[in-house]
Order: structure tokens, then C-alpha cells, then sequence
């Protein structure tokens, strides 16, 4: 399978300039052709014969770039899944200026919680892949009423409370890593809340038992004693309400914050803070991979092989799991 990327810019209306352009990196399946075009400008065709693609929309964490998650990117597009990753440049709090996700604060407030969606990049890639189905490599070849959101950390987070038909009819699943849904006292919510999460749509939480990010972020929630994973079980068992059997919660062994994000970049973010890893890194990636792609293929794809392969997840993989739960 080769794996191809193409590169598209998009304005954020509600952004203030020079803050209002994200970049994007969109992965596919491709074949190569052998063609002149394709041998001089490095334009590769895509895989028609894995056309309509679902589309994974892949939210960052804080200051962490899109090359962290090429990996993912890679292992989903090998599956015939497109992926969309991007950097965006702007305000993560008033005058601090770095890679954001793209984070809503004013659906954040106790007031507004639950109202709208928090991830304000999502409306301008939507509509950049409209763009793309019309016009480009890809066009005819996406599946946009099958798009799933994606995420790690504060990423993971807003792809979880954005993940709702009612503010983006076309997503149809959500997956995150190292995020939880706890309320931040700062912004007025009770100490050691659990916000709810829109549970109409499929949802797959995983965390690390060496999280030490979020463990050493607990104070922000209102709890004095950090865990890796205490916010991350809490938000699967008492945000996610639905019983549908297609939400979906993993901890696994010895992974940690940025287990997800490879190569890891120790200039930017709070790895300072992370715990070091217990299990080979390449197995907890493989684990993670293999996960996401299995939850897409049976809760999207509506593949039954892989709605076994998941549920069998926890057998196959002993050594690396140390918690899988399905509701």
C-alpha cells in the first residue's frame, strides 16, 4: 500500500489575523501510475478501488505538530482512510500564542457547556474538505457523511464534545487519547466534576497508566492528588451515557501522555511532566493503531470480523492492557 499527503490552507472566519490560517496535511491511499505528472511534480493518484474513503479529522495536543501523529496518519491511510492533521498558530489562552487544536473557551463556561461544539477549527476543515471532494486528487473519492473525530490530549478533548449531530451531522464516530472531560475550577466549574459528553455517537477513550500529564494537571480539576488514569475512567463511566454497546474505554500498560506522539518533540508541550514508559514503545504504538483502526472499521465500515477482533482486544493483547471496558 503507498501512502500520500497533500497540503491545503484554510481561513478560520472567527480568528483574528495573523492568527486565522490553518495548515493542513490530508494522508490517502494512493497508486502509483507511472505517469509523467506523477514522475515530475510528485502528484500521485489515489486508490480508487478503496474510494469512498471515511475521513479521520485528527486534533492535536497543545504545541504539538502534525509530524508527532504522521505515524497514525500513515497506519489508518494503509486501512483506506484519509486523514487530516493540521498545525494552526494562534491564541491557546489570551496572549499565549502556539500550536492549538483550536479550542472554543466561550462553549467552555458552566453556562454555555454542552451548547455548542468547543472545537473551532472544525468548521473551516469541514469545509476544506468539501473543497477537496470538488476539486483535487480526492475528488468523488471522500465519504463525508462518514467522518470521525479524532484527538490526543486537549485534541482528544474537543473531538469528544464535538462529536455531536447536532452541530456536525456528518460526524459519525469519535476516538481520543490521554483526555478526559473534568471541569477546570478556573472556569467556574466544582472541584472534581465530570462533564457530560455527547453520547449519540460511537466513542473510544484510551489513556496510559504512566500518564504523568495528566496526573500532574489534576490541580487545574480541583483534585489534589494526581492519577494518570482516574479522569479518563470517570469521564467513560459517567460522561458517556449511552448503553449502546459502541463506546469503547482502554488503559493500557505503561503507556504514557505522549506515547501517542512519535517522534516525540521535547521543545514544545509538557513532556517534562510525562512518566516514563514500562512497555517497548513500538508495541504500545501498535496497540493504538490496531485499536483505532478496528473501531473504525466496526462502528463506521460496520465491519462484523472487526467488531469481534475489538471486543477480543483484551485477550489478544494481555500484557499491554491493563483495563478494557464496552458500554
Amino acid at each position: 500500500m503507498t501512502v500520500r499527503a497533500l497540503y491545503r490552507a484554510t481561513k478560520v472566519e472567527s480568528a483574528a489575523i495573523p492568527y486565522d490560517t490553518i495548515h493542513l496535511k490530508v494522508f490517502y491511499p494512493a497508486r502509483l501510475s507511472g505517469s509523467e505528472r506523477e514522475n515530475n511534480l510528485g502528484i500521485v493518484p489515489a486508490d480508487p478501488e478503496k474510494a469512498p474513503f471515511p475521513v479521520v479529522i485528527f486534533l492535536s495536543g497543545i504545541n504539538c505538530a502534525w509530524e508527532m501523529y504522521q505515524w497514525l496518519a500513515v497506519e489508518l491511510a494503509e486501512q483506506g482512510i484519509v486523514v487530516v492533521t493540521y498545525n494552526w498558530v494562534a491564541e491557546n489562552l489570551p496572549g499565549v500564542i502556539g500550536l492549538t487544536p483550536g479550542v472554543n473557551l466561550a462553549m467552555l463556561a458552566p453556562n454555555t457547556y454542552g451548547t455548542g461544539a468547543t472545537a473551532s477549527a472544525l468548521p473551516a476543515i469541514l469545509a476544506e474538505l468539501e473543497n477537496l471532494q470538488a476539486n483535487s486528487l480526492l475528488a468523488g473519492m471522500l465519504n463525508l457523511q462518514q467522518v470521525i473525530l479524532g484527538g490526543h490530549s486537549a485534541g482528544g478533548r474537543v473531538a469528544l464534545e464535538s462529536a455531536d449531530p447536532r452541530f456536525f451531522p456528518q460526524i459519525t464516530a469519535a476516538f481520543a487519547y490521554a483526555a478526559h472531560s473534568a471541569g477546570a475550577v478556573m472556569l467556574g466549574f466544582p472541584a472534581d466534576s465530570i462533564l457530560p459528553l455527547p453520547s449519540s455517537v460511537p466513542m473510544l477513550l484510551i489513556g496510559g497508566t504512566r500518564d504523568g500529564v495528566i496526573a500532574g494537571s489534576s490541580e487545574r480539576y480541583g483534585v489534589s492528588e494526581g492519577s494518570p488514569t482516574r479522569a479518563v475512567v470517570r469521564t467513560f463511566r459517567e460522561a458517556i451515557t449511552s448503553d449502546r454497546k459502541d463506546s469503547y474505554l482502554l488503559i493500557v500498560e505503561g503507556a504514557n501522555h505522549f506515547s501517542i506522539a512519535h517522534p516525540a518533540d521535547p521543545t514544545a508541550a509538557r513532556g517534562f511532566l510525562d512518566f516514563p514508559v514500562t512497555q517497548p514503545e513500538e508495541k504500545i504504538r501498535a496497540l493504538l493503531a490496531e485499536t483505532i483502526a478496528l473501531f473504525i472499521d466496526a462502528h463506521v465500515r460496520q465491519n462484523l470480523q472487526a467488531l469481534e477482533r475489538l471486543g477480543n482486544l483484551l485477550n489478544n493483547h494481555a500484557n499491554l492492557v491493563a483495563a478494557f471496558e464496552r458500554k
